[in-house]
């Protein structure tokens, strides 16, 4: 289960809706306890995919390390990563499967219908690199109003 506060559940819909028609992409940070991770801050990324940003997303390998180091720093770990898919349902791809490398990770995936948020749904990376699959999590979503951040 993926639990994460209703401001940074917001914070990805709206990162969702801003980038329309292209797609969004972030980091989530908090800890992982079992089979629970727990979101306390959302770090918001540029997708740095050059070309077909409509369908896809890159986040910059240093955006990446900066997170993980600011993780540590508040003794915390990368939980997730989100994006939107603009005129696509909430569903992970071939690609989202083939690119998502971090096990035992959350997935975020918000749909974006004509420019408003519609769906947003989980899923957790399970197996291993040669033999992967994207499961299917419920999301908590809980009162607490962390601040988001922007690296």
């Amino acid at each position: 289960m993926l639990q994460i506060s209703k401001a940074d559940y917001d914070l990805i819909r709206w990162e969702a809706e801003r980038s329309y028609p292209n797609e969004c992409c972030g980091i989530l940070l908090g800890s992982i306890e079992g089979s629970q991770r727990t979101v306390s801050l959302t770090v918001t990324c540029e997708n740095a995919r050059r070309e077909s940003q409509e369908s896809r997303y890159s986040i910059d390998p240093e955006k990446v390390i900066a997170a993980l180091k600011l993780a540590r720093s508040r003794a915390e770990t990368i939980v997730g990563f989100y994006h939107s898919h603009p005129d696509q349902p909430a569903k992970y791809s071939g690609t989202d499967l083939a690119e998502a490398h971090w096990f035992d990770c959350s997935y975020v995936i918000t749909s974006v219908e004509a420019g408003r948020a519609a769906g947003t749904h989980s899923f957790v990376l399970q197996g291993t690199e040669d033999n992967k699959k994207l499961v299917t999590e419920s999301i908590d979503i809980v009162a607490y109003h962390g601040l988001p951040v922007a690296l």
